[in-house]
């Protein structure tokens, strides 16, 4: 659909933060006895300048988001033919994730299953479609999280540490089961937790793990808090159970070499 020269101007003005509107445009262009040819050059330069300025913002999004730059992880680059699921719908709902209903529908994503089956890949490509459509995202390993959380306890900023990471839209926690949180750094995670879930606007949570949800409290050493958070975390989530073996190596090269002393006929 064809946006009207009006919505055009009034959506640019918006982007760029203009007090400025299509009625004024139109207020002057009488005034000022412009022709249609000068209407449409105001146009394409409005247009130019909105879309200029919606690319430095993704790239600012992606810049902050932690996530890939020089070999992004997008669902373009990840080859779901190596994927099976029960049924065609199984691949068809882990494919309709890149429309980022998600994010809209503030339902929670996770990635569970062994090493090396592409739960990082696509946690990242859904943040990184979340980039490209202007939504803050930030991306953190488990282990990084639970030294945030220490760092800020010490330093007494527990407060501002938590608001920074329910800001974004998108928060994708990677690797869950790979480190331990202690008693207090658990009770963060729900506080964390508790937040985003009562937020406003598009948000989720993304994570990835190699073990079960049900095994999570192996790694949180307070169950209390642990379990309030699950129960936030998958009171609205999809879940996306991997198995299989690991894809990685399947480019492996393997040659054999002989070592030895070479042996000429003369000897």
């Amino acid at each position: 659909m064809i946006e009207s020269f009006d919505s055009t101007i009034d959506r640019c003005c918006g982007v760029l933060k203009l007090d400025f509107s299509s009625t004024e445009l139109a207020q002057l262009a009488v005034e000022k006895g412009f022709s249609q040819d000068t209407l449409d050059a105001v146009s394409t330069l409005f247009e130019y300048l909105r879309d200029k300025k919606e690319q430095t913002t993704i790239q600012t999004i992606l810049r902050m988001s932690r996530l890939p730059q020089k070999v992004p992880k997008t669902f373009d680059n990840f080859d779901f033919s190596l994927l099976r699921g029960k049924g065609v719908v199984d691949l068809e709902k882990l494919e309709s994730i890149r429309t980022l209903a998600p994010v809209y529908a503030h339902r929670n994503l996770a990635f569970i299953g062994p090493a090396g089956t592409g739960k990082t890949h696509l946690a990242q490509a859904f943040g990184y479609e979340c980039c490209k459509k202007g939504l803050k995202t930030y991306f953190i390993k488990a282990s990084e999280l639970r030294d945030k959380f220490t760092t800020a306890r010490r330093a007494e900023k527990t407060a501002s540490m938590l608001t920074s990471l329910v800001r974004p839209s998108c928060l994708i926690i990677d690797e869950i089961g790979h480190c331990e949180f202690d008693k207090e750094n658990t009770r963060l995670f729900f506080d964390l937790i508790d937040r985003r879930y009562n937020k406003e606007g598009a948000y989720n949570i993304v994570f990835t793990s190699n073990r079960n949800p049900s095994l999570w409290r192996e790694n949180f050493h307070e169950e209390d808090s642990l379990l309030c958070a699950l129960d936030r975390i998958f009171d609205a989530a999809t879940v996306f159970n991997i198995h299989g073996e690991s894809f990685r190596g399947k480019h492996l090269e393997t040659y054999a070499l002989q070592a030895g002393k070479v042996h000429t006929a003369d000897n």
